[in-house]
């Protein structure tokens, strides 16, 4: 007895041996997931449900660089594109677009989803840069305050030097704010270069009044979101009366403002996405791009960042269809153009308006 007693101890310890010595020897490594890096403006948003569908279709884990505005993110890329910090970089839009192409950040992708994307959108032929949302900076009204005041909603930008309209309409600064910015050119491309500044001067005449950023206009300045404002007009986007009745603390059957959509009165932006040339991941980076131009994608756009998408096939929201008005003839400008002047167009501005 004693004897198998000892058999069985010496067996219990061989077997615990063999067990420490198989815990303590190298393991073989789990495959992590590979990492796709989106760089992109800081209002870039989408549905975490709609990034998860991308990461488990393709086994891969998605990470999003956010880094400034549109024109900080854009030179953080250019700075950096040797040796990029992401695969992909999203929100080069129509104003900046050329700067991109000519620093030759992006390689191009022909996307077999191009097909499905009007060609209206398709500003660079050679697919550098790929459209993914566009939305138009208008002027927004308050409702209440021209019915009130028994004031015609004025529908074209020479309207708005109408005494009439005097110390109504709040903008925003074009050297720190991209509404200002798209808005300035919009009345380049309705008045032309020459003759822009003498609207402008007009503008300031009849009681403009600029602030620096969107936020201070639309909450504090503007009467149609919090009601207390003093100017019942607002350089704003086209879809923040579908934003009023979504963001409303009680239903709302209408929205409370309005845009005005006459001809050039709003100024049409394109978002674009491309790979970044030396990226590490250029196969993944494609596939996104796939994904971003895909109807899953494109169905998500609306609600998250409030502009349109490209892909005709994907559904609006209901409050988009009912609360946003889209103009017929947005004013546009030629991407070369606006690189070529932007600099000198907003320095005139500064001249003629602030000073």
């Amino acid at each position: 007895m004693t004897l198998i007693i000892k058999h069985k101890s010496i067996l219990t310890i061989l077997i615990l041996a063999i067990f420490l010595i198989s815990a303590c020897a190298p393991q073989p490594a789990v495959d992590e997931p590979r990492v796709l890096r989106v760089m992109s403006h800081d209002s870039f948003a989408i549905s975490e449900d709609v990034i998860a569908q991308f990461e488990d279709e393709h086994g891969v884990s998605v990470s999003f660089i956010r880094s400034g505005d549109t024109g900080t993110a854009l030179n953080q890329a250019i700075l950096t594109k040797e040796n990029p910090i992401a695969d992909v970089f999203f929100g080069v839009d129509n104003t900046f677009l050329t700067r991109a192409l000519d620093e030759e950040i992006f390689v191009a992708y022909d996307s077999p989803m191009l097909d499905e994307i009007p060609d209206e959108f398709k500003i660079d032929p050679n697919n550098f840069a790929l459209p993914v949302d566009y939305g138009d900076v208008c002027i927004n009204y308050d409702k209440a305050y021209f019915e009130e005041h028994d004031l015609p909603i004025p529908a074209s930008l020479e309207d708005l030097t109408d005494p009439m309209y005097e110390g109504l309409l709040v903008a925003q600064n074009p050297a720190t704010s991209s509404p200002g910015l798209a808005f300035m050119m919009a009345t380049i491309a309705h008045f032309g270069e020459a003759d822009f500044l003498n609207y402008w001067e007009a503008l300031a005449d009849n009681g403009l009044v600029v602030v620096s950023n969107w936020e201070t206009a639309y909450y504090t300045n503007f009467s149609g979101s919090t009601g207390e404002g003093p100017q019942p007009l607002v350089v704003s986007y086209g879809s923040s009366p579908a934003a009023e009745v979504i963001f409303a603390e009680v239903e709302l059957e209408e929205a409370p403002t309005g845009s005005i959509i006459g001809p050039n009165t709003c100024f049409r932006q394109i978002e674009f996405v491309g790979v970044l040339r030396n990226a590490n991941n250029p196969d993944l980076a494609e596939l996104f791009i796939d994904f971003m131009l895909s109807v899953p994608f494109q169905e998500d756009i609306p609600l998250q960042m409030f502009v349109f998408p490209v892909n005709p096939n994907a559904e609006l929201p209901q409050a988009f269809i009912e609360h946003v008005d889209t103009p017929d003839e947005p004013a546009t400008l030629p991407p070369e153009q606006i690189d070529a002047n932007r600099e000198q167009w907003i320095d005139a501005w500064l001249d003629t308006v602030l000073n």
